[in-house]
């Protein structure tokens, strides 16, 4: 006679915090990166580059959620914080920790880029600091906070492709393209979770623009964006001859149908955060045209 023994917590506890410290988001720039390298061969992008992008993303979301946990008071924290907040709170000291030692592994890195790279990271790095202050200072309801979702979109977009393409003497209108897919992307996987946290959570809908919109509006926009995504992946695949610029086209249009699929069944996704782990696991696709 067999008895089943249910999986114990202990052995999803690395994974679940892997998930909550951003490490998918990360690698999925990384992978994200390394598309955008290689649609152009002119020259090696820099071996530090990966290494910083991936630092920088992870010290910006990691300092976006410890500061939105500050702006939560104790009294209501039970019912305000989301487990990945809830996460940050408590472990806050030592992530605060981690954040100064990925800068200063950052900071060494830097003397290692060309030129153009540390300029570029520069001028991103100032609009974070002033995007991550702005969330920080202003009220939680303020209308200024609604540009969150696509300024996120534009700094993580930015950060992908504008580290490879300063790098490059020149730039095609593939890649481009290309990068503007990516963008609406990233744009509509921010869409997506603020839908999904309204569905999950309808008694305490966390300030964003799908609550600004309205759920039928933001699902309407969601589809949008991804027919928009899908015709241009398959328009650039007649236009453009080279082969990979061909199969990174396709792959970003399977992104964003991945996304649209995760909105059109919510009762399955909204289990277990099923849709954050595979909404930010869109962005490891890339690896499968490497």
């Amino acid at each position: 006679m067999f008895v089943k023994v249910p999986i114990s917590a202990a052995l999803l506890t690395p994974l679940r915090n892997a998930y909550y410290l951003s490490f998918p988001v990360v690698l999925g720039a990384v992978l994200s990166n390394r598309m955008a390298a290689r649609l152009s061969d002119v020259v090696p992008v820099h071996w530090a580059t990966p290494i910083v992008l991936a630092l920088v993303v992870w010290m910006i979301y990691t300092i976006d959620r410890l500061l939105d946990v500050q702006k939560v008071t104790p009294a209501s924290s039970s019912s305000r914080l989301t487990p990945r907040h809830a996460f940050h709170r408590q472990h806050a000291t030592d992530l605060w920790r981690g954040v100064l030692a990925a800068a200063l592994l950052a900071l060494i890195l830097c003397f290692f880029l060309p030129g153009s790279v540390i300029r570029f990271g520069l001028a991103l790095g100032a609009v974070c600091a002033g995007y991550v202050f702005m969330v920080f200072r202003l009220p939680n309801r303020h209308s200024a906070l609604l540009l969150k979702e696509p300024l996120v979109a534009v700094l993580f977009s930015a950060g992908v492709w504008g580290s490879v393409w300063v790098q490059r003497p020149t730039v095609s209108g593939v890649e481009i393209t290309q990068a503007l897919m990516f963008t609406v992307i990233a744009f509509q996987n921010l869409i997506l979770f603020s839908v999904m946290e309204q569905w999950e959570r309808p008694e305490q809908p966390q300030f964003s623009l799908a609550t600004a919109w309205g759920l039928e509006r933001s699902i309407t926009l969601l589809g949008w964006l991804t027919l928009g995504v899908v015709s241009t992946g398959l328009t650039l695949c007649f236009i453009t001859s080279d082969r990979f610029a061909q199969r990174a086209s396709l792959m970003l249009a399977i992104m964003s149908l991945v996304l649209y699929v995760i909105q059109r069944f919510p009762a399955y996704f909204l289990r277990n955060e099923r849709y954050r782990w595979l909404g930010d696991g869109v962005f490891w696709l890339p690896a499968l045209v490497l």
